[in-house]
């Protein structure tokens, strides 16, 4: 799929570790601080510290300003990254009282998902400016994300400008770029650092840990870009080298999901080396939250997406060579105010660092220079992809398919007055478009994917109107299963996720949605259900209701006989799977790349836009 598209490090971790206090300015000035616009629940139980403890980000997709949204549970996550890194400031201080480690670690996708990362003016690359902020908070270890490599610019940004902010901790162990070098040759290089060795906290009574930073088997990556597969990985001699000493534990840092992947295959090959050595796992990419043990002595964590969850990790270490069970404990957090003042026993008067309310104030010049207030129309209420049946009134496929593609696609166009059927697929549309003033930046949030919209004309009308059908899977239910597994192998390879979490929106709906919901004792939220011991939710919540939706929509079918040409457009993601479905539906012509033509100067990520402006105004 196509996308469009200080304090130093080391300053900061010497405030937050050697001068703890120093770094709060107590004006408690609250200029432009967008606070929760509901009351919201507190956690209710403090955090479980060990000798080691993980504070845990991922999939955050330029959401720096938080969500300030009023429909529920938007404000479960207005924390901004302001927020965020007052919260780990505080953090660091309470390890320092406490003795223990605590590290900040980040599993990838910094890019792609709102007007802070998308929203830049022309000739500039994505989240290049967004990702500035992120630098400025004492990451630990980062590692790269799917996200980071769909445009060549982007990958060679976070090389050339990104990954020298990490000093040696920004990993990419299976991906390379190439490029060229100071003498002009023309070299293949990891994007950041294969591996990371350090000591945590200081070199006298640190612990060794050895990370890796793993991609999944991704195949959607950019020309001069290089993923290489995990089960290959593990075979190079680097990696025997890096993992031959044995540190007092290892972090797996990755861009992949701590279940149904290839995490086992890296666990698989440290523990035929170090059989009891502690492992931690923090994966990421299928937006969920989720906890695994793969054995007794490690734990894997996946934290979420979109700044919607901050993942908590700890474990109480025992000596090298023990067998015993390591005793394990995580936590998802909601990123808001309430939960980071709750867990720092700070008030909203003390909160605040002066870094903390440096970066909210860039964020929002950010915003400011990006333009992204600016409003197309106004949404009369919220459309949601989910909450609601398809189709119905607030559905936002509804609202896309049978109107913002047939309104935006046809301003200007000479072919607008021909009959014709748009086809998009349901997983462009990637977050809900609430009720409120409509804005460069949610448009961007809504549908940032710059996809184009080609056209094949003279398609009967009686053949274009059963291609919807058969892209979603009619037919025998062998056929549906069958079909439907082949397509998601292919999405989930080149980075589509969006079934997985939605899937995982509806089993967490069917274990007790009805009750909990009709309970009402409860806020909307997230409601866990993992492999790990314990309950995982910070806040308990009553489940969002869920509503299937169909993998592909399409425009209201035109009111012409079955014999009369058409056009049939469909966005050019989903061109190879389209037109194999056409050439099955008719023997007239064998249709091929070559026959689609460009339809709309209008993409994917500008529909929304260009329909709110003529319909909501």
């Amino acid at each position: 799929m196509k996308l469009l598209k200080l304090v130093s490090f080391v300053h900061f971790v010497a405030l937050a570790w050697a001068c703890p206090g120093d770094d709060h300015d107590h004006s408690h000035s609250h200029s432009k601080r967008a606070f929760p616009s509901t009351t919201l629940t507190a956690p209710t139980r403090q955090l479980d510290w060990g000798d080691l403890n993980i504070i845990h980000t991922t999939d955050s997709h330029g959401w720096l300003l938080g969500h300030q949204k009023h429909s529920s549970p938007e404000p479960n996550y207005s924390g901004d990254l302001g927020d965020f890194a007052s919260f780990v400031s505080h953090m660091k201080e309470i390890a320092l009282k406490k003795d223990v480690d605590l590290l900040l670690v980040d599993s990838g996708d910094l890019h792609d998902g709102t007007g802070l990362s998308d929203g830049f003016p022309p000739g500039g690359i994505d989240a290049h400016d967004s990702n500035k902020f992120l630098t400025q908070l004492p990451y630990d270890v980062m590692a790269i994300g799917n996200h980071e490599l769909y445009i060549y610019a982007n990958a060679l940004d976070m090389h050339q400008n990104f990954a020298p902010k990490l000093k040696g901790r920004y990993l990419s162990s299976n991906v390379n770029i190439t490029l060229l070098n100071e003498h002009n040759q023309i070299v293949n290089v990891p994007v950041g650092n294969r591996f990371a060795k350090f000591k945590t906290r200081n070199v006298c009574r640190g612990r060794k840990v050895t990370s890796l930073g793993v991609l999944f088997d991704f195949t959607g990556n950019d020309k001069n870009t290089t993923v290489q597969k995990v089960a290959d990985m593990v075979k190079e001699s680097w990696f025997h080298e890096a993992i031959q000493e044995e540190p007092d534990f290892f972090l797996l840092v990755g861009h992949m999901p701590v279940q149904r992947d290839n995490w086992p295959l890296v666990f698989n090959a440290v523990r035929a080396v170090h059989p009891t050595t502690p492992i931690l796992i923090l994966g990421g990419h299928t937006h969920i939250r989720d906890c695994v043990q793969l054995d007794g002595r490690s734990i894997s964590l996946e934290s979420g997406r979109y700044m919607e969850t901050v993942g908590w990790l700890s474990a109480k270490l025992d000596k090298k060579g023990s067998k015993k069970n390591i005793t394990f404990s995580r936590r998802y957090l909601d990123p808001n105010r309430v939960t980071y003042e709750f867990h720092t026993g700070r008030k909203n008067s003390s909160f605040d660092t002066s870094l903390g309310k440096s970066i909210t104030k860039g964020l929002n010049q950010l915003a400011k220079n990006f333009d992204l207030d600016f409003t197309f129309g106004t949404a009369p209420t919220d459309f949601t992809t989910n909450r609601v049946p398809f189709p119905s009134n607030n559905s936002l496929l509804t609202l896309y398919g049978s109107e913002a593609m047939p309104v935006a696609l046809t301003v200007n166009n000479t072919r607008a007055s021909i009959p014709n059927l748009m086809i998009t697929n349901s997983g462009s549309l990637r977050f809900d478009v609430l009720q409120g003033p409509f804005t460069k930046n949610d448009q961007l949030t809504a549908s940032p994917f710059a996809d184009a919209f080609l056209f094949i004309p003279n398609i009967t009308a009686g053949v274009a109107n059963k291609v919807l059908p058969t892209l979603n899977n009619a037919g025998s239910e062998n056929r549906k299963r069958e079909a439907r597994e082949a397509w998601e192998r292919e999405l989930y390879a080149r980075g589509e996720v969006e079934m997985i979490y939605r899937r995982w929106l509806e089993e967490m709906d069917k274990r007790n949605g009805i009750e909990r919901r009709a309970a009402g004792n409860a806020t909307l939220g997230y409601v866990t259900h993992d492999s790990c011991p314990g309950v995982g939710d910070d806040v308990l919540h009553a489940p969002l209701p869920f509503f299937s939706v169909p993998d592909f929509i399409a425009s209201d079918p035109p009111a012409v006989s079955d014999d009369t040409p058409i056009d049939l457009v469909f966005v050019d993601f989903i061109q190879s799977q389209l037109l194999e479905i056409l050439n099955s539906l008719q023997t007239t012509k064998t249709f091929t790349a070559a026959d689609a033509q460009p339809y709309s100067d209008v993409l994917g990520n500008a529909v929304l836009g260009v329909f709110a402006q003529k319909a909501w105004n």
